[in-house]
């Protein structure tokens, strides 16, 4: 596996939209480290054409380029990895459609029981949340920052999500929170690539005054 950005910025889509390559390039161009491509919807072709302009865009912008919840999407376009929920295919399942050179992530919520099962599965990262409420997903189990700390003991990334704005995001960075996935915040801003920049900061900041 090539290796994993270095801590930021993770960039979620937010579904069909006429301008999704603009705010998307908005966000690379911000400072997004990953773009997640997450469209519910079952137009297989409009969302296999989208995913494979995106993963293209990303690579341009030297980001990585991860699709939520679908392997064979991942699999078609040549995705640098996928992101599975608990509803979904196994870590082993997209180890084998992908490859050993892909990035597996997965949502572990609000449990360490699933974060652990997941690194002893072959995960490459792990995501936590929601910690705040989140547009996106209203009725999401709610996290909190500490299991961003007790969670660093499994050695593996530790991904942020739900409900992170401007405001919120300072304190799961603090938390130890290597990258902040953030959906609506993000993509709803009326300037995407100034919102990207200030939340790619964050992490400059602290790296200035740890």
């Amino acid at each position: 596996m090539s290796p994993l950005p270095s801590r930021g910025l993770y960039a979620i889509t937010d579904g069909p939209r006429n301008d999704l390559f603009i705010v998307a390039e908005q966000a690379l161009r911000g400072g997004a480290q990953w773009l997640q491509y997450r469209d519910k919807t079952h137009d297989l072709i409009r969302r296999q054409s989208e995913a494979s302009a995106l993963c293209q865009l990303c690579h341009q912008h030297g980001a990585k380029f991860i699709v939520n919840d679908d392997i064979a999407l991942a699999c078609t376009i040549s995705a640098d990895g996928v992101h599975l929920g608990k509803d979904d295919q196994s870590i082993d399942a997209a180890r084998t459609n992908l490859g050993e050179g892909a990035i597996i992530g997965v949502s572990c919520y609000d449990s360490m029981n699933r974060a652990r099962a997941a690194k002893a599965a072959g995960a490459d990262y792990i995501a936590f949340g929601a910690f705040f409420p989140s547009p996106t997903k209203p009725q999401a189990a709610r996290a909190i920052p500490a299991l961003l700390r007790e969670s660093a003991q499994l050695g593996l990334p530790r991904v942020a999500v739900g409900g992170i704005t401007e405001d919120n995001a300072p304190q799961l960075v603090a938390a130890g929170a290597d990258w902040l996935a953030v959906i609506s915040a993000l993509f709803q801003a009326s300037n995407v690539y100034a919102t990207a920049q200030h939340f790619a900061q964050l992490y400059a900041n602290q790296r200035e005054h740890p």
